[in-house]
């Protein structure tokens, strides 16, 4: 039996309908609080930085408050700088590495950039340590205008108007050893596909744009986090989750066709870092501060080679 065959919904070969979304959606289970876990945290950040709300979920009967931190006196004179988290809910580090960047690291760059922080784009999914959202959709292909995911076009309606601002945006994600035992699995029978297995990367990765790779930046990035945590080797194949390696610990996506939260902007600049807390060559601390290595880096390289004043 193969592993499609025994995930415990629906039918194989045929597409979820709302009854088989209805069942997956009972069986979630609230793990930990967003509430207790993150909003503090992003709360004690109001002496430094500016916090605001610029959406809100509603999950019956749960609601979540869309929090972001900003630098304040925002200065279109200045280059911006989009950092996101949390874009799926179970990439635990993704939401830490944010929230610890901007504790941590972020106030040396206050008055050289326009900072803004997500730390947490999809709360439900944080609590319930899952990649979708409460609607079995995946936030992440979902970055477009009129998104069905809530969480997406919450995201897209506070970006729009500053799309074409930003000088860098890095998206801050996890692959996790559930990628390939419950996610790509639910994946293909949520669709009605068959699953195509692939092995699950040991080490630190970043995604490249593939209309806009910047391999130098992305080099740049890796370079960083490898004095912190190992990078991912390429496959047998040559190549990580499917994709070609381009360079050490450097895959490339088409960010805009896919609706990767990295495409969002217009930035000359964007990676989506990939840490992999399941090794046993890295710990929880190991990769959020990969995440604040990643973030550090990719500004730093950014604003060392832009036009930007």
């Amino acid at each position: 039996m193969n592993e499609q065959a025994a995930y415990p919904i629906g039918i194989q070969g045929k597409p979820w309908g709302a009854p088989e979304r209805a069942e997956w959606l009972s069986r979630q289970v609230q793990h930990r609080r967003y509430a207790e876990d993150v909003l503090p945290r992003i709360a004690a950040l109001q002496e430094r930085f500016e916090v605001q709300q610029y959406g809100e979920l509603h999950y019956p009967p749960d609601r979540y408050s869309l929090m972001l931190v900003k630098s304040r006196g925002w200065d279109a004179q200045r280059p911006s700088v989009l950092v996101t988290g949390g874009v799926h809910g179970y990439e635990t580090s993704g939401v830490m590495g944010a929230l610890m960047f901007l504790e941590q690291a972020a106030e040396r760059y206050l008055g050289r950039v326009n900072l803004m922080v997500l730390p947490c784009i999809s709360p439900w999914a944080y609590e319930r340590i899952h990649r979708w959202n409460a609607d079995a959709v995946d936030p992440n292909r979902s970055f477009r205008e009129h998104s069905e995911a809530e969480e997406s076009a919450a995201v897209w309606r506070l970006i729009a108007p500053l799309r074409d601002q930003f000088l860098l945006h890095i998206d801050l994600h996890e692959t996790t050893d559930t990628d390939g035992s419950e996610f790509r699995p639910a994946l293909a029978a949520r669709d009605g596909k068959m699953l195509e297995p692939e092995g699950i990367p040991d080490g630190f990765y970043v995604v490249g744009d593939t209309a806009n790779p910047q391999p130098e930046f992305q080099q740049a990035v890796i370079a960083a986090v490898a004095k912190v945590t190992h990078i991912a080797p390429a496959d047998e194949n040559g190549e990580i989750i499917g994709s070609p390696v381009v360079a050490p610990g450097v895959i490339n996506y088409p960010f805009k066709e896919l609706g990767l939260c990295a495409g969002l902007t217009d930035a000359p600049f964007t990676t989506t870092t990939e840490v992999y807390p399941d090794s046993d060559r890295a710990t929880p601390e190991q990769c959020n501060a990969a995440q604040v290595a990643a973030v550090c880096a990719a500004i730093d390289h950014a604003l060392g080679n832009s036009e930007a004043p």
